[in-house]
């Protein structure tokens, strides 16, 4: 009967002995890590200056919107170039039909006296990204008294974002 008693002991011990070898530990730890980049979106919306005539003594004017979506915390600057017209720059853009040409200007300000070019610390306008959309409103003019033949005037500026 002894050999049963100790096999009985042996057994009886053994979920025992699990619990004894589990109730000690080991750790460790490992790093997480993710880089986050700065990133920007712009939409824009067109710029309808409505119907022109040369009899009209005071600029035609309009204004359109901008959106830019930035990184919290990232800074940028928003161009605008001088447009797709033949002869055009930033500080004389045209809207071209055929080969005629109908001069307006895009400011950056409501006075429209600042021009709104595409060099970043000059003549751009800046912002802070927030991770939501930013308004920036573009303030246009078409100048009075241009004599051009009449026609449907047009022209593509690219906007762009310098972050």
């Amino acid at each position: 009967m002894k050999p049963r008693i100790a096999v009985l002991l042996m057994l009886g011990l053994m979920p025992w002995a699990d619990l004894h070898a589990q109730s000690q530990t080991v750790s460790t730890t490992f790093r997480v890590s993710a880089r986050v980049e700065a990133v920007c979106e712009v939409t824009a919306t067109d710029l309808n200056f409505g119907t022109y005539t040369s009899q009209g003594g005071t600029p035609l004017q309009g204004t359109t919107l901008l959106r830019a979506t930035c990184t919290p915390g990232s800074t940028y600057n928003v161009g605008l170039n001088e447009g797709t017209s033949p002869g055009a720059t930033v500080n004389q853009r045209k809207m071209a039909s055929g080969t005629n040409a109908l001069n307006y200007q895009l400011y950056s300000d409501s006075g429209r006296s600042t021009i709104w070019g595409n060099t970043p610390g000059t003549d751009t306008v800046t912002g802070v990204g927030t991770g939501l959309a930013v308004d920036h409103t573009v303030f246009g003019a078409v100048p009075a008294a241009q004599v051009v033949p009449a026609g449907d005037y047009g022209d593509t500026v690219t906007v762009r974002i310098y972050y």
